[in-house]
């Protein structure tokens, strides 16, 4: 019987894993540095502080290994929120079920709007994102709406609450791609603080979430931390862990990483584990060389300035002219609707544009699947 990541999860020690990582010195950096095939030693050292003055010679590398395997490729899509229902209770999230929030879930008609007003932009990849609540927008009205939109894109992922083997197949069968399923942070004491009322708070299940997942053989597995949760080091270390685990046992499955740095939203959590833009860029290339075969994703939470700097260093697919409220391409009166602020507000077409003037070529669906 395959094992769950849990039992992986049970043998690491997190005060241990981060000592560990920031006792990394250069000549660790330096021995990483010049392997092809990386180990998670070699991943906590290009994490590590140590790593910090060799920024340069990791970018050039990521970007040598990121042309040789998706040569000048970038990938755009946008999410599409169904829903901001949610029955949990997360510190940080602005659909928080205790955040005063005007609530929505779309209609079929709503969400064939939304479909409309995507397609106009070009999009031909989206992802599907809701609050976590099971009664409202559970497996049955999820598979509804990938049934409505499989006619309109290429590629349809989704990013929603944990569900179970037999409901990933039900949306697989209906024509689902890919699930984004991050654990927010790893640390056991963190995970409990924030996560307060709802499914979320079973850490253990979202844990082995993804193997689930893996064992439907869905076409990608997205994997991620909710950056300044915690340590950034040390979370990112538990993830790649993580991904080593699922590399194993689901080896038909590609994997992506993404960045989701926390941003303004409803409520009044603050920001304890900041991440500089250096540390941010640092991440980044460390992911790249840790795998060369990653997707690694960059979302509007960062700054169109930010973005445009470092989409040639690692990352391969980018979020665009992004809402982050239901019925929020379709209508403007959404507005107070929304999960989080954004900070690249551009459109999809001023994205490609600086995509294409820096030598991209600008895809709108998962090619490495078709």
């Amino acid at each position: 019987m395959t094992p769950k990541f849990t039992e992986v999860f049970n043998n690491l020690n997190w005060d241990e894993q981060k000592i560990s990582i920031y006792s990394k010195t250069e000549d660790d950096v330096l021995s990483a540095l010049k392997k092809s095939n990386l180990n998670l030693e070699d991943f906590k050292a290009l994490i590590s502080p140590a790593a910090e003055s060799f920024l340069e010679t990791m970018a050039q590398k990521s970007v040598q290994l990121t042309r040789q395997r998706f040569g000048n490729t970038m990938q755009i899509f946008a999410p599409l929120y169904l829903s901001n229902v949610c029955s949990n209770i997360c510190t940080y999230c602005g659909f928080s079920i205790n955040n005063k929030l005007r609530r929505k879930t779309l209609t079929d008609d709503e969400i064939l709007a939304e479909a409309k007003a995507l397609k106009k932009r070009g999009l031909e990849n989206i992802l599907l994102v809701t609050g976590e609540a099971p009664k409202t927008v559970g497996a049955t009205y999820l598979k509804n709406a990938i049934e409505l939109l499989k006619p309109h894109f290429a590629q349809i992922n989704m990013e929603v609450q944990p569900l179970i083997g037999k409901e990933y197949e039900e949306l697989i069968d209906a024509g689902l791609h890919g699930v984004s399923l991050y654990q927010e942070t790893y640390h056991k004491g963190c995970y409990e603080e924030h996560h307060l009322v709802g499914n979320k708070k079973d850490m253990a299940f979202r844990l082995n979430s993804p193997d689930a997942l893996g064992q439907q053989n869905i076409h990608k597995i997205a994997l991620g931390v909710l950056i300044g949760l915690e340590d950034w080091r040390t979370d990112s270390l538990f993830c790649a862990n993580h991904l080593r685990h699922l590399q194993k046992y689901y080896w038909k499955t590609r994997y992506a990483i993404s960045f989701p740095r926390l941003r303004p939203c409803e409520g009044s959590y603050q920001v304890k584990h900041p991440i500089s833009d250096r540390g941010f860029v640092q991440l980044i290339l460390a992911w790249r060389l840790f795998d060369p075969d990653l997707d690694l994703t960059l979302s509007t939470r960062e700054s169109q300035s930010f973005r445009d700097q470092i989409c040639k260093l690692g990352i391969t697919s980018m979020s665009a002219e992004s809402s982050t409220q239901p019925g929020g391409y379709s209508d403007e009166s959404t507005k107070h609707l929304e999960q989080f602020e954004i900070d690249d507000d551009r459109t999809i077409a001023d994205v490609s544009a600086m995509l294409k003037k820096q030598g991209f070529e600008v895809v709108t669906k998962d090619w490495g699947w078709n």
